[in-house]
């Protein structure tokens, strides 16, 4: 992939100056040292992703897009899955990490990586370079490492360190374990200077210590200046981190969160939001991103921005046909076109998720319903009416339906044909309250 992009047309001096543009930037070294390591020949970047999860999630996506505009500007991509690093973790704000178990930390591994090569170029002249830093690390005996790698980093920058600072101050305090992870990941950048020519390293702003580690390093040990940047932890509206951390994980594998769940996170953004997430999260040009914020303010009811972020991203991670899918599915589910039958059962079930209802035993689940059951009494067991005689009164006038189809009858009943896949039966009420029953 040779530099494709016309900086110029599209109203940037570089791809640097579309990354601040973009808000994708937080910190970096010497800005012009910078610019004129990507203004010049390609060069070859790395970001590492840690398999401390089973997937990654829409914090790591932000690193992702920023490799990925990078690698359309024809610099050399590599993703480091750290294998090594990954059994240890980096330091958290608080709390020791729970040591993960070599076998699951490998399986993990496996699938970030064909996460990552569904999203950054894995064919043609430029395709992303994946390693491991188990490949080295692991070779090293603990000799080795302490003589090569430790006699070259000073406790009292490790020591400096925010997050370090932090959990030293804290009551559980650090392990010497995770404390060493900066110098893992300082050789891991060392590694990939000296294999590679990799001159770039990239992450999130919690990482710029780890990420000057091994900046420091390479210019202690090979007389060499090279750079790093980090870019911002993404939050919402008030000020909340959008993370696993958090408790909200927005996760990109569609096993953990569904392609429909995925989008509707995106399409339910507020206005508030749209101008910092359509930058940072699509790739669209800076003319269509001003527009479609001018639109989110002189007509908000309309949604074209959230639709068009959702519509984004969610291709961008899952591909078209799933987004298409997800959007198919909402609309089929409260009678605004398309045809429930042809939803796929995953997304259907993605998609009524949040309509189960809370039992004797306080956990959530769907109504439980039979064929022959009346259609008025799986409503009320959906938690759409209080009562029996509400149902009967909602069908006579005209407002309750099945599977989309007006319920005409107050004695009407499930069939074998009611239930979608075998499974689900969906009553609407009116045009917004939807219920779910599911086949026992």
């Amino acid at each position: 992939m040779a530099h494709v992009i016309d900086f110029k047309e599209a109203g940037f001096d570089s791809v640097l100056d579309e990354l601040e543009w973009r808000g994708l930037i937080s910190q970096s070294t010497d800005r012009d040292q910078l610019a004129e390591a990507l203004n010049g020949e390609p060069i070859t970047y790395y970001c590492g992703f840690d398999p401390t999860a089973a997937s990654l999630h829409i914090g790591n996506l932000v690193q992702l897009i920023n490799m990925r505009h990078l690698q359309m500007a024809g610099h050399h991509p590599i993703a480091l899955v750290g294998g090594a690093t990954g059994l240890i973790g980096d330091p958290r704000q608080s709390g020791e990490r729970t040591l993960n178990p070599k076998d699951v930390v490998a399986g993990w591994a496996e699938r970030l990586k064909n996460q990552i090569g569904g999203i950054l170029e894995t064919e043609g002249d430029n395709p992303v370079r994946f390693v491991s830093n188990y490949d080295w690390t692991a070779q090293m005996s603990v000799i080795d490492f302490l003589r090569d790698v430790g006699k070259n980093f000073r406790l009292g920058t490790m020591l400096a360190k925010d997050t370090v600072a932090r959990r030293l101050n804290s009551e559980d305090g650090i392990s010497f374990t995770e404390f060493s992870y900066q110098v893992l990941q300082g050789n891991d950048f060392l590694h990939l200077y000296d294999e590679y020519g990799c001159t770039l390293e990239i992450g999130g702003s919690d990482q710029w210590g780890n990420l000057t580690s091994g900046m420091d390093l390479i210019r202690k040990v090979r007389g060499t200046s090279v750079n790093v940047f980090t870019s911002p932890i993404i939050t919402d509206a008030s000020g909340k981190k959008f993370g696993k951390s958090e408790g909200n994980a927005v996760w990109l594998d569609g096993t953990m969160l569904s392609p429909y769940k995925f989008y509707q996170f995106w399409f339910n953004r507020p206005d508030v939001e749209m101008e910092s997430l359509l930058k940072a999260f699509t790739f669209l040009p800076k003319a269509e991103i001003e527009r479609l914020v001018e639109e989110s303010k002189t007509n908000p009811g309309a949604r074209e921005a959230q639709r068009t972020l959702a519509w984004e991203v969610t291709s961008f991670v899952h591909g078209e046909a799933a987004t298409q899918a997800a959007i198919d599915a909402s609309a089929a589910l409260f009678g605004r076109g398309g045809d429930l039958g042809t939803i796929d059962e995953d997304t259907l079930e993605a998609a009524i998720d949040g309509l189960k209802v809370e039992g004797e035993n306080g956990e959530k689940a769907f109504a439980a319903v039979a064929a022959g059951d009346r259609v008025v009494e799986a409503g009320v067991k959906a938690g759409l009416f209080k009562s029996i005689s509400e149902a009967r009164r909602a069908v006579k006038s005209g407002g309750v339906y099945l599977n989309n189809n007006r319920v005409e009858d107050e004695e009407q009943t499930l069939g074998e044909a009611d239930f979608l896949h075998g499974r689900f039966a969906l009553i609407r009420r009116g045009k917004k309250a939807l219920g779910a029953a599911e086949r026992h």
